[in-house]
């Protein structure tokens, strides 16, 4: 991940990090931006945020070695948070104490009573006062973030068009194979389905007779299930599959039709232009943005 890929992240860590962690971690000062301390909870906490987002693609010691090979990106991170956060303080940003009490809420609703989640806060020695914080900090990071770089950015139709037309294979949809289907639980009744679709029995005929749904599947390029790839893309127009197991049911398959691509048209492709230029831009912006406050804050890592 790139280093302003990461901001956007972290923007996000206030709220993330409020009750899912012990409250026994070190109070250690691991870090000093301008006169607030960041603490060794501070990045226990991150770094097990962190451990969960990574455990997608890492398990195990590998994950553990990937956390711990991180450490030094995470103390940064949590410092350019507490940077961000100071600037939306310094300009006296205020946000909606409405909106907060509402955010609060739906974190209250997510467990199953009131008592359950004042239990979960006692467990982490916190009160509804530190949620309402945490809550408070993370819309502030927004609304400095909104105000300072994200307002600023401009994206032209003259943008969009030249990079339409400078990437034009990127524009194309993948072709997609359209399938009627049914999915049994009896390998005995696939294959008896199977034999009499060979002998010119419709596959509609057959649902009927055996109350079972036909449904239909689209599908593009690149997406089919492993287990059924090599059987689907032997497939003709109208022709039906022999059962095809996919984990725990068989399925039969009919191929209805194939859509070749195409070559999107501007008018098509433009959201999505737009979409990758402002949010390519709010990154350039953003890091900048932060490199700009870094240089004037003061930093000391404390090893």
């Amino acid at each position: 991940m790139n280093k302003s890929g990461w901001f956007i992240i972290c923007i996000f860590t206030f709220f993330a990090l409020t009750i899912s962690f012990p409250c026994f971690a070190q109070n250690k000062i691991i870090a000093v931006v301008n006169n607030e301390a960041i603490t060794q909870k501070d990045l226990d906490d991150f770094m097990a945020f962190m451990r969960i987002q990574l455990s997608e693609e890492f398990k195990g010691r590998q994950l553990e070695d990937k956390i711990a090979s991180m450490k030094q990106e995470f103390i940064e991170r949590l410092i350019e948070d507490r940077i961000i956060l100071q600037e939306a303080k310094k300009n006296k940003a205020t946000v909606d104490e409405a909106r907060v009490k509402a955010r609060v809420i739906e974190i209250k609703d997510q467990y199953p009573s009131e008592s359950m989640f004042e239990e979960a806060l006692r467990m982490q020695g916190l009160v509804q006062a530190d949620i309402e914080s945490k809550v408070r900090d993370q819309m502030l990071t927004f609304g400095i973030i909104e105000n300072k770089v994200r307002s600023k950015i401009v994206v032209s139709p003259a943008e969009v068009t030249d990079f339409y037309q400078m990437n034009p294979d990127s524009f194309k949809s993948p072709q997609v194979w359209e399938f009627d289907f049914m999915a049994l639980e009896s390998k005995d009744l696939a294959e008896e389905i199977s034999q009499a679709v060979k002998k010119g029995r419709p596959l509609e005929e057959l649902s009927a007779k055996y109350s079972l749904s036909l449904n239909k599947l689209s599908t593009k390029d690149g997406q089919f299930k492993k287990d059924a790839e090599d059987v689907l893309l032997k497939l003709k127009g109208n022709e039906v599959s022999a059962p095809v197991k996919i984990e725990d049911k068989y399925y039969i398959f009919r191929l209805n039709k194939i859509i070749p691509p195409r070559q999107l048209s501007l008018s098509e492709a433009q959201e999505k232009i737009y979409a990758y230029l402002f949010g390519k831009k709010m990154q350039e912006n953003l890091a900048k943005w932060l490199d700009e406050l870094k240089k004037q804050s003061y930093i000391k890592i404390i090893n």
